[in-house]
């Protein structure tokens, strides 16, 4: 049985992360986890930091840690756009330690309300890193 499918492209800062056909995408939202699948309705979603799963054309999984950002689905087309994504086994997990615990002085500082939502943001990421990378068993 063949799967069907949809065009999928995910993009960050750092360039396009995936480009091609996929039988699903399961994206981290605010209120829990939304799979797309092909033929799916029209949707415009935000993205929050966390783990994203994307399953190939054949079936393959492929794990994802991404940022915050958006989806737009329309025409059997996903576009993701995120401000950081990388695979797992990719983290730097002493990198991440080193950025959750800048947050967390940043975050006892008394600043600014944008500074302080920026650390913020800084320590959901490298929470979600260091969370997501150690389901990998990765050191």
């Amino acid at each position: 049985m063949e799967r069907k499918t949809f065009r999928l492209q995910v993009m960050s800062i750092n360039g396009t992360f995936f480009e091609g056909r996929a039988s699903e995408i399961i994206l981290p939202c605010i209120d829990g986890q939304y799979a797309i699948l092909a033929d799916h309705e029209e949707l415009i979603l935000a993205i929050y930091t966390g783990k994203m799963v994307i399953r190939d054309a054949i079936g393959d999984k492929i794990d994802v840690i991404v940022g915050n950002g958006s989806a737009q689905i329309a025409n059997n087309r996903v576009i993701v756009l995120v401000d950081t994504c990388e695979r797992p086994e990719d983290i730097d997990r002493n990198r991440a330690q080193r950025a959750l615990e800048r947050a967390e002085e940043e975050m006892r500082q008394n600043k600014s309300i944008r500074e302080y939502y920026q650390a913020q943001a800084a320590m959901a990421r490298a929470l979600s890193r260091l969370k997501n990378s150690s389901d990998y068993g990765i050191d």
